[in-house]
């Protein structure tokens, strides 16, 4: 059985840099990694990857060859890379007995909520190779900083959920820069655990363009606390203490805490269901460590 994270998220929100950051930490607590770069309009590298599509094809390629923009030629990648399934499953075979993997995908999000593509590469590696992965989404802190952007990354997060069906991380990439944007309206909890979003709905009436909108953005908070399926955590991707607390997560959504253990199943039971012991550290410490102490937050 193989381990692993598809690591997804929108253009500019440290896909690549969270690969390259997490491979290295990694490999500092004593794991083989495997870092497979699935994006074709990535060439330029900050990591040693193990398998690199643009063997397989490249977007400049595709781009110049069918006319398309980078939108479209993402869009046919994923579907060559799908039909050639077998060509990436060659690559990953030799990596399969003692490797954790890393997934690189493109920041285009329509491949993770609209298109089928991507979601068939992920779901055919699995079956065929016995995978375990856990989607691991990425969203900039920053956006946490207006309104209406931190609820369209909800209803981003929530269509990313409900699309792949995989075990999933939300997360707030960039967190030691939330504030370089402006100061939040609330404490750092309500981002996270996405707190009653009808009092985000005074903030937003203060912009124009946000209040000619106020019924249909009603509606869509409504849908996404109807689906109550979205939280955070929250990432500095140069913390040592940062990182390893969200790969303990990730390690309890994919099964790798129960990798090698040979017990029953109420023993698995209560690993489980057990409490995560840094529950403090993912809001509480994070919010003394990176943001201002303010005494007017709601």
């Amino acid at each position: 059985m193989v381990f692993g994270q598809v690591v997804i998220g929108p253009p500019g929100s440290g896909k690549t840099t969270y690969c390259n950051g997490m491979s290295q930490f990694l490999k500092l607590i004593g794991r083989k990694v495997a870092v497979i770069n699935l994006d074709p309009a990535n060439d330029k590298l900050p990591y040693e990857c193990a398998v690199n599509v643009e063997d397989l094809i490249k977007l400049s390629d595709v781009m110049m060859e069918h006319s398309l923009g980078p939108n479209g030629g993402l869009v046919y990648c994923m579907d060559y890379l799908e039909k050639n399934i077998d060509w990436l499953q060659s690559k990953l075979e030799p990596l399969l007995k003692d490797h954790y993997l890393l997934f690189d995908f493109p920041g285009q999000v329509e491949l993770f909520f609209l298109h089928s593509n991507a979601k068939a590469v992920i779901m055919k590696l699995i079956k065929n190779l016995n995978l375990r992965l856990t989607a691991v989404h990425l969203v900039d802190a920053h956006l946490c900083s207006d309104p209406g952007k931190y609820v369209s990354a909800l209803l981003l997060s929530l269509s990313t959920m409900l699309h792949l069906e995989l075990p999933h991380v939300n997360v707030l990439s960039k967190i030691d820069l939330i504030e370089s944007y402006g100061r939040l309206a609330f404490n750092l909890d309500f981002y996270t655990d996405v707190q009653d979003l009808s009092y985000l709905q005074h903030h937003l009436d203060q912009d124009p363009r946000s209040a000619k909108y106020r019924k249909l953005t009603k509606e869509l908070c409504d849908v996404i606390e109807d689906y109550s399926l979205v939280n955070f955590t929250t990432l500095d991707i140069q913390d040592k203490e940062s990182v390893g607390n969200l790969v303990k997560l990730i390690d309890k959504t994919n099964g790798y805490i129960f990798a090698g253990i040979e017990a029953s199943a109420v023993e698995f039971s209560k690993i489980a269901v057990g409490p995560l012991d840094w529950d403090y550290y993912r809001v509480a410490a994070v919010q003394e460590k990176y943001m201002k102490d303010d005494e007017d937050f709601d």
